[in-house]
């Protein structure tokens, strides 16, 4: 969100999911699309079956890669100087929309200078990938009408993550692929209303509909509305608040359906910082690993008790309606409303309706949708006024911010790379079988996979002694963990991969504590482990 709203002035999917079969080219980068989005995933095999060329950049034989017309595998954390590269080749070969650019772009010279460094042979020197390949998908990408890029989070787990992201929007602005169907920057939100949550200020720096904190005309508009005085200043990411934990600076937290124990990154840091609160509340459907450092545990109601929106990747907003009445009594917002009563700010809202209403007529973005247009059909934002359909293709005429902002990016390395001592990459992503941390509290499947398989390439099995099915004890700087091996050359040699569902083998003990600087996100998918067989389990070093 930051890198595209940076460039574009918006940070969401800029086009439609329907639009994916009809497209002509498919760029993917840092996205498994088939086992972390499913759905898309299959509409993205559609559009392949009806001719579209697909190009997917990534270090593992994802199932897309297995089809592609191109598959670069890159080493992981060089996204930058790949895209450089290609971008190289479209300018030097003129292959750059010029028209695009002039009309509705700025500080193209910026963009130009940098990536006049980065020829094709030097970045197939640092990306591993071959030079053939960069030239053939360059020409490709920028003379296809209809290219739609995605990308995910092996985009934005970086260090470089912010930085990663306005490389992509640059090379989608250099070629014109923007502002109509079946083109665009498409990034896919990792849960199904990560972006509702987004929309409704959810961030430590933006009020609902990406109205900033710092702005005086915003913050008195809100002030107004909920006669208060409110911060003039953003307040804190996660990872500051587990520092500021850390430091004694925040006495107390109220954590609602996140598992940061599991979730988040250098996880022996994370528990450190929950213990050393004065007070924390956890509100769960399941005695999840945070849970058990709760001072007290709230029950939280599923989305099958509440009624309410959610807002899918593609900014359509939908009605949820609850199947049977919440299991604790009250769903989430109900509990929310109760406690700011008893904190000393009473609400005194009815429904969701009502809350939805309030919060849209305080969103231009939003002022359009009501819970009586959403009865029939969801509606994609902007939507900025009840007559407006909705936008289903973002900056058709102008961008958001006005014109485009070409930036200029030179390659940032990983935080921390292999080394004698620790001589394997690890990364970590999802599974289809288990989405996130909740779907292992389900016993149907749970029994079908119980158990972590981290792939292993075959060499580094050869060498280490290992077969599929044996344990190993996988250790880096912060941790240690214990896990079973699936030895394949879907991970190149020198990886380990692993995901992140399984609290008895928990990645994120070994995760780097190193953070994109803009937004605080974890480098999930670049760190050093080191690796070693074992003849039984032992215990994991993030649950001493």
């Amino acid at each position: 969100m930051a890198g595209l709203a940076t460039t574009f002035g918006s940070g969401a999917m800029t086009n439609s999911i329907n639009e994916i079969p009809d497209a002509e080219m498919l760029f993917l980068i840092g996205t498994n699309t088939t086992e972390a989005h499913p759905v898309i995933g299959y509409k993205m095999r559609r559009a392949k079956r009806k001719g579209a060329k697909l190009v997917v950049v990534d270090p593992r034989r994802t199932e897309l890669a297995e089809i592609a017309d191109y598959w670069l595998r890159l080493k992981p954390g060089t996204d930058i100087p790949l895209l450089n590269g290609i971008m190289h080749v479209i300018i030097r070969e003129g292959l750059h929309d010029q028209d695009f650019i002039k009309e509705r772009t700025e500080n193209f010279e910026a963009l130009e200078e940098t990536v006049k460094n980065y020829t094709p042979e030097s970045v197939s020197v640092l990306t591993g990938v071959p030079v053939n390949d960069i030239y053939a998908v360059a020409r490709l990408y920028a003379t296809t009408d209809k290219a739609m890029l995605f990308y995910t989070l092996g985009i934005t787990e970086h260090v470089c993550g912010t930085d990663n992201v306005m490389s992509v929007a640059n090379l989608a602005m250099l070629t014109g692929h923007l502002g109509r169907p079946g083109t665009g920057v498409n990034p896919i939100r990792g849960q199904n209303n990560v972006q509702g949550a987004c929309d409704m200020g959810a961030l430590p720096n933006v009020f609902s509909g990406y109205q900033k904190v710092i702005d005086p005309a915003a913050r008195e508009k809100f002030e107004k509305a909920w006669r208060v005085s409110l911060p003039e200043s953003p307040g804190l990411m996660i990872a500051d608040m587990i520092e500021k934990a850390h430091a004694g600076e925040l006495k107390a937290m109220y954590i609602l359906g996140e598992n940061p124990v599991l979730t988040d990154p250098n996880s022996n840091h994370v528990r450190l910082g929950l213990e050393n609160l004065e007070f924390l509340v956890v509100q769960e459907l399941f005695l999840t690993e945070t849970a058990e450092y709760a001072d007290v545990i709230l029950p939280a109601a599923s989305f099958a008790e509440t009624d309410g929106t959610f807002t899918s990747t593609e900014r359509r907003v939908q009605r949820v309606r609850k199947a049977i009445e919440p299991l604790p009594g009250m769903a989430n917002w109900q509990v929310i409303i109760e406690l700011s009563k008893r904190m000393g700010y009473p609400m005194d809202y009815t429904s969701p309706e009502e809350v939805w209403t309030e919060m849209a007529s305080l969103t231009p973005s939003l002022a359009g949708v009501s819970y009586h247009r959403l009865e029939a059909k969801g509606v994609q934002w902007p939507c900025p006024n009840s007559e407006h359909p909705g936008t289903p293709v973002l900056h058709t005429g102008s961008f958001t911010r006005g014109k485009g902002y070409f930036q200029g990016i030179d390659h940032i390395p990983p935080g921390e790379l292999p080394d004698q001592e620790y001589p394997l990459l690890l990364s970590t992503g999802r599974i289809l079988y288990h989405y996130n941390v909740t779907t292992p509290y389900s016993a149907g499947i749970q029994s079908m996979w119980p158990e972590e398989a981290s792939e292993l390439n075959p060499d580094d099995a050869a060498r280490l002694g290992v077969e599929t099915g044996d344990k190993v004890k996988v250790a880096s700087r912060r941790g240690e963990c214990v896990t079973n091996i699936l030895v394949t050359d879907r991970v190149p040699p020198g990886m380990l991969w692993m995901s992140f569902h399984y609290k008895n083998s928990p990645a994120n003990a070994l995760t780097s504590a190193a953070l994109d600087p803009v937004t605080k996100t974890g480098e999930y998918k670049v760190c050093a482990v080191k690796v070693e067989k074992i003849q039984e389990v032992g215990t994991c070093g993030g649950y001493m």
